[in-house]
């Protein structure tokens, strides 16, 4: 299939010439060129736009979950009939194994994984081997192991009506690609058999495949809704791929085996010659237990550090990663096109994961808990990251040092998109001071006046603060003023902050209170004040980047404006205001000879959030409507009922069963009530 952009929207401002420049660029062989577009100019549509034009498979690498969140549902909106996913960490908390000898502490490695997340990331990889019309949107974890993309295709299967095994050879090779079997309900990567029927839940998708056998022969598929079982369709086939990207042959993982024991041999005696006896107990005992579950059931918890010995790759080899599973000509070059959104913040990121990773690592080496092979389950060093993607497109309102070198030694210069679409200008800042004087209350009573008037008017108010504390303590501070407040930080979980920032939107509060996180890429058109506290604190937060990325939050609205609480002009202040007011008098100047009106931006609202809770009320939906009709003719007996059902599904611990119920009941009971 091809790209195909769907929407009434066509470019305006400076998105055409720039559509056109970067297009040009992209078919002159231009490895390297950058999107300087302003806060609200419109640089996702400008990108979609490109991707249309040049029908390629795109990496768009953002540098954090919440901004990825938000580009996958844009890119989803302008290509409703390609692939757009979303692949992220999916870990909702996450602390490394590591080791420190001064205290002699060993900290053991303690994740706990997102189920829908890892679910997107397999839908991801998946997409990629089927077919070219695919976004895939990132976070850096991206650049992080995966598992070889050759062995992880080379296991899938495609399962046809009429094909040839039995019943127990399915179960075979369903745990041979790492399913589970249960007889509870099904999961992602679970399977079951009772009688002539397997029933088998991809990775990909919350749906059941029933299986139906007949002597030696698949006679039937059934594709099942997962919570309600209602039947969706009878498909001839489906393919289905492992469900853990980690997959190694049974040929393969005995040479692995191997050499793993040869590794650990050769580490022992090193050890056991530097006297390092303890060390090397301690690596004996681990690594023989790892090998005797990888020798019995195929896998192991940390598996993944023995990735290298499975993979067959040399010693500082870089890992196969999501890159890897994006098409190549046959030369190995990439055939794909990588945008890095906000790439003054991504680029470094990208830059900065094997340094803090390879310390670590060798801590944990030196002292008898990993193999010296755990080093080469790494993240890819930066000059990896670059041979490994093709063509780039960096977009950023404030592009950085690597960015500027690049357009400047490549020939391709620095693509300005400055002229919103909208009109609307740069916002204008008024500059306070921090401390109370005289009649002046000082920055947070003076900012708590503004937003009330703010919110008075129906509008919504974004504040930033330097620490998490400070989020949380002036959160809980507003919200005992009357003012219905929020904060968001990194510790917000990936989900919950999603669904804040949609609710924020939405006009469940008024007022969102953040750190770091809330600079870069957020979509806010609904925001009319932005209040930077301690702006004149010298450090990243009040860099001239931050503070420019900052006071964009206040461009996507007509009546946007920022205000600065600063005792003292720093020189990161300085420019921030110099440059936001020579963007400002060149919009204005274009608006005035075009006789363009700004205008708000209008945008839908919507949360990749909202896809995750789709199958629950999709569900709720269909229950509802077989469900009425007896609850007109008996209401009492339909919700005693229902009631019954919601505390056995509690019983056996069935949680996502009873929440559906739940919700069934409070949608009868509404029914009823409106009747009324």
């Amino acid at each position: 299939m091809k790209f195909e952009l769907a929407t009434d929207k066509t470019p305006a401002g400076d998105q055409p010439q720039a559509i056109e420049k970067l297009v040009k660029g992209l078919q002159a062989g231009a490895e390297h060129q950058t999107l300087l577009g302003v806060t609200g100019s419109g640089k996702t549509f400008t990108v979609a736009n490109i991707i249309n034009a040049v029908q390629k498979p795109t990496l768009v690498i953002a540098h954090n979950k919440t901004l990825a969140a938000q580009l996958a549902q844009e890119y989803r909106d302008f290509f409703p009939n390609n692939a757009v996913h979303y692949f992220v960490s999916y870990y909702d908390y996450y602390q490394p194994e590591a080791y420190m000898p001064v205290s002699d502490t060993y900290i053991e490695k303690e994740a706990q994984i997102n189920k829908e997340i890892d679910r997107l990331r397999h839908a991801s990889t998946q997409a990629l081997l089927t077919r070219r019309d695919v976004i895939i949107v990132a976070s850096v974890s991206c650049i992080y192991g995966l598992g070889s993309p050759a062995e992880y295709e080379k296991v899938h299967k495609k399962i046809e009506r009429g094909f040839k095994t039995t019943r127990a050879d399915m179960l075979r090779l369903l745990v041979s690609m790492y399913f589970e079997r249960t007889t509870a309900d099904l999961e992602p990567g679970h399977f079951r058999a009772v009688g002539n029927t397997v029933e088998v839940m991809p990775t990909n998708e919350k749906v059941i495949y029933r299986l139906n056998f007949m002597g030696d022969e698949v006679s039937s598929i059934t594709k099942i809704d997962a919570t309600t079982r209602a039947i969706v369709e009878e498909p001839e086939t489906f393919y289905l791929f492992p469900a853990k990207h980690f997959v190694t042959p049974e040929a393969e993982r005995a040479r692995a085996i191997a050499d793993i024991k040869l590794e650990l041999d050769e580490q022992l005696r090193r050890f056991n010659k530097d006297g390092k006896l303890l060390e090397a107990e301690r690596l004996k005992r681990r690594t023989e237990h790892d090998l005797a579950l990888i020798r019995e059931i195929g896998y192991c918890n940390g598996i993944e550090n023995y990735s290298r010995h499975f993979d067959g790759r040399q010693v500082d080899e870089p890992p196969y990663t999501l890159l890897d599973y994006f098409p190549h000509k046959a030369d190995g070059t990439p055939d794909f096109l990588t945008v890095i959104d906000e790439s003054h913040v991504t680029i470094p990121q990208l830059g900065g994961m094997y340094a803090g990773d390879r310390a670590r690592k060798e801590t944990l080496v030196e002292y008898g808990f990993r193999l010296p092979s755990a080093k080469d389950n790494r993240p890819l060093k930066f000059n990896e990251f670059e041979a490994n993607v093709g063509q780039r497109i960096y977009t950023s309102a404030t592009p950085g040092k690597y960015e500027y070198e690049k357009a400047e030694t490549t020939g391709f210069p620095m693509v300005e998109q400055i002229i919103r679409p909208t009109g609307l200008v740069d916002p204008e800042i008024d500059l306070r001071p921090i401390v109370e004087k005289g009649s002046y209350p000082g920055q947070v009573k003076d900012f708590i006046d503004e937003a009330v008037k703010v919110i008075g008017e129906g509008a919504r108010v974004l504040t930033t603060v330097l620490t998490k504390q400070m989020a949380e303590d002036l959160a809980e501070f507003l919200e005992g003023k009357g003012i219905k407040t929020k904060y968001i930080h990194s510790d917000v979980e990936t989900l919950e902050r999603i669904e804040i920032l949609t609710d924020f939107r939405k006009g469940v509060f008024d007022c969102l209170v953040g750190v770091n996180l809330l600079r870069e890429g957020l979509d806010l058109p609904e925001v009319e004040l932005v209040a930077i506290l301690d702006a004149d604190k010298t450090g990243f937060l009040r860099s001239e980047t931050a503070l420019i990325q900052t006071i964009g939050r206040a461009a996507r609205n007509v009546n946007g404006r920022v205000i600065l609480y600063a005792d003292i002009v720093t020189p990161a202040l300085k420019y921030a205001i110099e440059e936001t007011n020579r963007r400002r008098d060149k919009q204005l100047a274009y608006n005035a000879e075009h006789g363009i009106t700004p205008q708000t931006i209008k945008k839908e609202i919507k949360s990749i959030a909202d896809q995750l809770r789709s199958d629950h009320d999709e569900t709720v939906g269909t229950l509802l409507k077989v469900d009425l009709e007896l609850y007109k003719k008996n209401p009492r007996k339909v919700i005693t009922e229902k009631r019954r059902q919601m505390n056995e599904a509690v019983a056996i611990l069935d949680f996502e069963t009873a929440a559906i119920i739940r919700d069934e009941i409070r949608a009868l009971e509404e029914s009823g009530k409106r009747k009324k």
